[in-house]
């Protein structure tokens, strides 16, 4: 019984002493960046004097220039559709044409592949600097320098694609697992091999949803190039708000939508089977 009482008693000094748990800490870029966004924002909106009885008057317009375009005039159907095929095949081409160059400069512009980082460098800024220029800027270049009609979207749609394309493909590239590079490497295989038989089979996927990806955005962007001269349905659109068809400009409108929207499910069914049979 003594030996009971004779037991030490746990210390409150003790239990008051224990660690407290940590506070998270506060995100320094948050708690900076979110009041200097929105000084930015009301400050743009002072400098660019934004005009709210503008903007009224603009939406009752347009208000009006929608109940004329209804019915939409399909009297100049053919014409659409053959310029809707136009922009089709140009966004085909010019994406394929981009895929290629953007494949193949991969495998250099990959700091794991690459023969020298000073290459990976070259092509990595070379780029940068095509997605830096925005789609329509390409066409308008290559409008001066070709001409008017489809082969500067094309052109424009390969430059664009290719700049976005080798820094996706070579994100992937960089993602393989190093274990599977050194394995090879130590057996003696070629590069040739490490790439053919190690890499490919890993970023296979990927690849092809990158691809389907890239050519959605295309499509849409070959229905603007027509716009600037570059062929298209584009043009048929511009053509007819400049005439003050707005019936006609809605049929085109409708045929822009339809074939986007066709694709873009197309594709989205082509992904969701490449998730289910990787997984």
């Amino acid at each position: 019984m003594r030996a009971q009482w004779n037991e030490p008693k746990p210390s409150l000094t003790v239990l008051t002493s224990m660690a407290e748990p940590k506070k998270p800490k506060k995100n320094r870029l948050l708690v900076v960046g979110m009041p200097l966004v929105a000084l930015l924002f009301v400050f743009s909106l002072i400098q660019l004097q934004f005009d709210y009885s503008r903007i009224a008057a603009g939406f009752m317009k347009l208000m009006g220039i929608v109940q004329v375009m209804f019915p939409p005039d399909f009297t100049a159907w053919r014409h659409v559709l053959l310029a809707a095929m136009e922009s089709l095949q140009v966004a085909i081409l010019g994406t394929v044409l981009g895929i290629l160059i953007a494949f193949f400069l991969s495998f250099l512009a990959a700091s794991n592949l690459t023969p020298h980082p000073f290459i990976a460098w070259i092509i990595q800024s070379a780029a940068s600097l095509l997605r830096a220029i925005p789609t329509v800027v390409w066409a308008l270049i290559f409008i001066v320098s070709v001409g008017l009609g489809s082969l500067p979207g094309v052109l424009a749609i390969t430059v664009s694609a290719a700049g976005m394309l080798i820094k996706v493909f070579a994100q992937s590239l960089e993602e393989v697992d190093k274990g599977v590079l050194e394995a090879m490497q130590a057996t003696g295989a070629s590069w040739l091999a490490i790439v053919m038989q190690g890499i490919l089979p890993t970023v296979k996927t990927a690849f092809i949803a990158w691809c389907v990806l890239r050519f959605e955005g295309d499509l849409g962007e070959s229905t603007i190039l027509g716009a600037v001269g570059a062929g298209g349905i584009g043009y048929e659109l511009t053509h007819a708000m400049k005439s003050y068809n707005f019936a006609g400009a809605l049929f085109v409108g409708l045929v822009i939508f339809i074939m986007v929207f066709s694709v873009e499910l197309v594709a989205n069914r082509y992904k969701m089977n490449l998730k289910v049979r990787k997984h």
